[in-house]
């Protein structure tokens, strides 16, 4: 069978012929890559991929197929996929049919047959950059007029995607087990995983639309409030940065994972910058800085907070003392933050760890502990 032709084409003018696959057409977004080995539905399906195309440094994609039980949320999200060789056939019990039948399904534009090394060691030493991936009709376009179109394109900085991925109406998932009481969950790309891992300690957790106000957050009577990963540049999310400063006005116990831990940090009055080519995969060290643990995490994140990475600092915003709490080991990227005189603190990386390592799931377990903590000293000060 003859394959279609392909083009992968870099905004620096870098180009990969290859076949196409997937559903054929053109898309456009900022290029990146990921080293995990495993784990491919878990990454297509993730909503922090929002706008992007996705490089896949692992050789081999696609041999396990792909099923109902592991996608992190309601369809694949990357706006574009990247392989070197794909599975001609899914070979797992598991698997319900194949990776290219899901891609075709959500409408997306994919290659094969390309360097994927070379794609990476170019944007390992050039930072990310945006791209476009052109197959069918487009394949026959000009190389000046496929590079025109990449560099036509928006770029990552300033964008605000939270919308386009949350759900638009507020959905709940029961506690397991006794209640602790009701969490609100601002989606700004959550992943199913976390949403299990928080049931699974105890809360009712009510998954909230991305642009609900704080009084509708309120409302609820929550214990606590959780922000979770997703995509865009945090610097474009005002809205989410006024809530959350709030709810720590308030002192109401607050999580944030990756995304969140942005936000955060700009609640905190720090402020956030682009990452050149970001932290992407299953194999990310992390040390925490509490206990001198090291932690091999699951990463996904583009931009990064700017904070002090050494003692205790206060708040530029007035929440009192901060510190932050991790720091990746491999470029000293901020990784966490702990607020001391507020019930609050977050992530930079993945602790649901889907797919990827499960070194630190503790965190869910250290926000039960915070909420409980909360709850308590509430009763005390009651009575």
């Amino acid at each position: 069978m003859t394959r279609e032709r392909a083009v992968l084409v870099l905004e620096d003018g870098s180009r990969f012929q290859g076949y196409a696959w997937g559903t054929k057409g053109q898309t456009l977004g900022e290029v990146v890559f990921s080293t995990g080995m495993t784990g491919y539905q878990e990454t297509l399906t993730d909503p922090s991929y929002a706008g992007q195309i996705v490089v896949m440094t692992a050789p081999h994609i696609g041999n396990t197929g792909m099923n109902d039980e592991d996608p992190e949320s309601r369809r694949i999200w990357v706006d574009g996929f990247v392989v070197r060789d794909p599975a001609r056939r899914p070979s797992n019990y598991r698997s319900m049919r194949s990776l290219e039948d899901d891609l075709i399904a959500d409408g997306i534009i994919g290659i094969s047959g390309v360097d994927t090394r070379a794609i990476t060691l170019i944007l390992r030493e050039a930072g990310v950059m945006r791209g476009g991936i052109f197959s069918g009709d487009s394949a026959e376009w000009a190389a000046k007029d496929q590079l025109s179109a990449v560099r036509s394109s928006g770029a990552m900085a300033g964008k605000n995607l939270s919308d386009q991925v949350s759900v638009q109406e507020m959905r709940v998932v029961p506690a397991v087990g006794p209640s602790l009481g009701r969490l609100a969950v601002l989606d700004l790309g959550v992943k199913e995983s976390t949403l299990h891992h928080l049931a699974a300690r105890g809360f009712d957790v009510h998954v909230l639309p991305s642009f609900v106000s704080y009084e509708e957050v309120v409302s609820l009577d929550p214990v606590a409030l959780f922000y979770s990963n997703g995509p865009g540049d945090p610097s474009a999310s005002d809205h989410h940065v006024q809530l959350l400063q709030k709810a720590l006005g308030d002192k109401l116990p607050f999580f944030g994972i990756c995304f969140g831990n942005q936000l955060l940090g700009r609640a905190l009055g720090f402020g956030t910058y682009k990452l050149k080519y970001g932290h992407r995969g299953i194999n990310q060290p992390v040390v925490d800085r509490l206990t001198g643990k090291v932690e091999i995490t699951a990463q996904n994140h583009g931009f990064a907070v700017e904070a002090p990475r050494e003692g205790v600092v206060e708040s530029p915003a007035g929440f009192g003392r901060v510190q932050v709490s991790h720091v990746s080991l491999n470029d000293d990227v901020v990784e966490g933050l702990t607020a001391l005189d507020v019930p609050a603190f977050s992530v930079q990386y993945h602790p649901e760890a889907a797919a990827g390592p499960h070194d630190s799931t503790y965190l869910f377990d250290r926000f039960r502990e915070l909420v409980e903590g909360n709850l308590q000293s509430r009763t005390e000060g009651s009575r």
